[in-house]
C-alpha cells in the first residue's frame, strides 16, 4: 500500500514535474492576491494570452521563447494603457480587444510557419517533458519574482489598496504599476513549460480568490494564496499519476475544489454571524 502511495516519486520525470509545478506555484499564488485586490484578474487573462505572438517571432528569429513571451506580454500591457488613458473605453474592455487580438495574431502566425513545436504544449503545457534548464529558468524566475515582492510587497499592496494615497504619500505609483505588469509577464514565462498560456489564467486567479474568501488581513492572505497554490501544484501533479490524465488540468480542478470549500466556509460563516446577530 505505501509503495503504491510512494510510487510518484520514484520516477526522475515526476520528480521535475513536481518540483517546477512548485516553482510556477509560489511566484504565481503571490501574484494572484494583488491581482485579486486590485480588481486585474482580467489582465493575467489578457497577458497570458496575448504572449503567443511573441513566442512564434522568437523562433523564427532564433531567440529564446522566453525572450518574446515577456515582450509580448510587455507590449499588451503597455497596449492597454495607452488605450485607456487615451480613449473613453474602459480598461477591462480596452484588455479583451487587445489580448483576443494578440492571440489571434499568434494564431495565424503559428499556422503560417513549420514546425516541430507542438501548439498544444504552448497553450496547455507540457510539464511531464520539462528538463533542468526549463526548471532553472522557472526556478530563476521564481526566485526575482518572489524577492521583488520582499522588497517592494507593502508598496505594492498599498497602490493596490488605493491608488490616490500611495501617490499623495509619494510612492512610485507609475514604477509599481508596471513592475507589477512586469512581474505577471515573467510568471507567464516561467508558467509556459509548465502549465502553458490557458491554464497559467487560473494560477493568476484562482489562489487569490480562494484567500479573499477566508482571510481578513493582507498579510494572512498572501500566506493562504501561496498555500492554495502549492497545496493545489503537489496534489494536482500526485493525483494525475494516478488517474492516468494530464498534471496542469488536474491542478485546476484542485484548485476550482478549494475554492468552492472555502466559499461554502465562508458562506456558512456568514449565514450564521446573520443569525447571531438577529438573535440579539
Amino acid at each position: 500500500m505505501i509503495e503504491t502511495l510512494l510510487l510518484p516519486f520514484a520516477f526522475p520525470f515526476m520528480q521535475q514535474a513536481f518540483l517546477i509545478a512548485l516553482l510556477v506555484a509560489l511566484p504565481m499564488g503571490l501574484l494572484s492576491s494583488y491581482l485579486v485586490l486590485k480588481g486585474w484578474s482580467l489582465m493575467g487573462d489578457a497577458i497570458s494570452h496575448a504572449v503567443l505572438p511573441g513566442i512564434v517571432l522568437a523562433f523564427i528569429l532564433g531567440l529564446p521563447l522566453a525572450i518574446g513571451a515577456f515582450v509580448a506580454g510587455m507590449v499588451c500591457a503597455l497596449a492597454t494603457g495607452f488605450l485607456k488613458e487615451n480613449s473613453r473605453v474602459k480598461e477591462d474592455t480596452v484588455m479583451g480587444v487587445v489580448f483576443s487580438g494578440m492571440f489571434g495574431a499568434g494564431i495565424v502566425m503559428f499556422t503560417m510557419i513549420e514546425t516541430e513545436l507542438h501548439l498544444s504544449h504552448i497553450l496547455f503545457g507540457d510539464m511531464l517533458g520539462t528538463d533542468w534548464p526549463d526548471i532553472l529558468q522557472t526556478g530563476a524566475i521564481a526566485a526575482l519574482v518572489v524577492g521583488a515582492l520582499a522588497v517592494f510587497g507593502r508598496d505594492l499592496a498599498l497602490h493596490a489598496f488605493d491608488a490616490q494615497h500611495a501617490r499623495a504619500i509619494g510612492l512610485p505609483v507609475r514604477l509599481l504599476h508596471y513592475g507589477l505588469l512586469g512581474m505577471i509577464s515573467l510568471t507567464v514565462v516561467g508558467a509556459l513549460q509548465a502549465v502553458g498560456i490557458i491554464l497559467a489564467i487560473a494560477f493568476l486567479i484562482a489562489p487569490g480568490a480562494t484567500a479573499f474568501l477566508i482571510a481578513r488581513r493582507f498579510n494572512t492572505m498572501l500566506t493562504v494564496a501561496a498555500c492554495v497554490a502549492g497545496m493545489s501544484a503537489f496534489l494536482g501533479v500526485y493525483l494525475s499519476f494516478f488517474f492516468d490524465s494530464a498534471p496542469a488540468p488536474t491542478i485546476v480542478l484542485v484548485m476550482t475544489g478549494l475554492f468552492i470549500a472555502a466559499f461554502a466556509l465562508s458562506s456558512a460563516q456568514s449565514a450564521r454571524a446573520r443569525r447571531e446577530a438577529s438573535a440579539v
